[in-house]
């Protein structure tokens, strides 16, 4: 068993689906591997396969990302670890009934998973990254991020979150070295929809994509030096349609002055006021 050139790769949620694959993937690209999931006997089966297959180095940590004393063990080892070169934030859970259908509960344990950990295992990450001059962070967010009616709208907000998250990330370490990818899948072929409640065979298959396809397209935009890889999407020049409109209100967001719309002009504005007071103070 060699060591790795490229370092090692964490992947969170890896005992199936999305992330099994991630790791998969990775351990054949050269990296050796940390496996963050609940579950240990699928963990070790996994492990035992890939190691087997390619001869990499693959451990695994069993951790219920929702328990602080687990959440805490992985920080630590991201921290510690200066052979960690990717983390892959894959781990979260889903629901599809509407709120007033929702255990309010169960809402808080999905924000705990989806926002929570992976912006804590984000922060354990960073700092070594930034010493190191290098490093890749991908998050998976959802294609609810930007389409958020679709489903329960706990997962719509907590998934643009992780969207949001990337982005400002990406522009806070854009000369660090630091790569950071948001994958934002579409409907996909695992257990999640058992857990969020709607069986993935209840939906279109036309519309459900395969998680070793999903994954190897995330790669390959990866790849092609993506920043936000939407799987499913055909034009990318929609997506970037969209960003453009979107970093084009930027520096029309913030006003002194209420858009006119608001027909505040019958009436002077606090703002409006407040400026001709500091105008006629800076003239006397």
């Amino acid at each position: 068993m060699s060591v790795s050139l490229k370092g090692v790769a964490v992947v969170t949620g890896a005992s199936a689906g999305i992330g099994a694959v991630y790791a998969d993937r990775l351990v054949r690209r050269g990296y050796d591997l940390i496996l963050v999931a609940r579950n240990r006997r699928r963990l070790a089966s996994l492990a035992r396969r890939l190691t087997n297959e390619t001869g990499r180095k693959v451990e695994t940590v069993e951790a219920d990302l929702t328990s602080p004393a687990d959440l805490q063990r992985v920080e630590d080892i991201l921290r510690t670890d200066a052979a960690i070169s990717v983390l892959v934030n894959n781990a979260g859970v889903g629901a599809s009934a509407p709120l007033v259908a929702s255990d309010v509960d169960k809402m808080e344990d999905m924000i705990r998973l989806n926002v929570t950990a992976l912006t804590r295992l984000t922060y354990a990450a960073v700092p070594g990254f930034v010493a190191r001059g290098s490093g890749t962070i991908i998050n998976i967010s959802s294609v609810v991020a930007i389409a958020p009616e679709v489903l329960n709208v706990v997962y719509g907000g907590s998934k643009a979150f992780v969207l949001a998250f990337s982005q400002s990330l990406l522009h806070e370490l854009a000369d660090k070295g630091i790569r950071v990818q948001a994958v934002l899948p579409g409907a996909t072929a695992t257990e999640f929809w058992d857990v969020a409640g709607t069986p993935v065979h209840q939906l279109p298959p036309q519309i459900v994509m395969s998680a070793d396809d999903l994954v190897d397209a995330a790669l390959a935009g990866l790849d092609l030096g993506e920043t936000v890889t939407v799987p499913s999407l055909a034009d990318k020049a929609v997506w970037d349609r969209h960003e453009a409109a979107r970093l084009a209100m930027t520096d029309k967001l913030s006003s002194a002055i209420p858009a006119p719309r608001y027909n505040l002009h019958r009436h002077e504005s606090a703002s409006a006021r407040r400026q001709r007071t500091i105008t006629a103070h800076q003239s006397r």
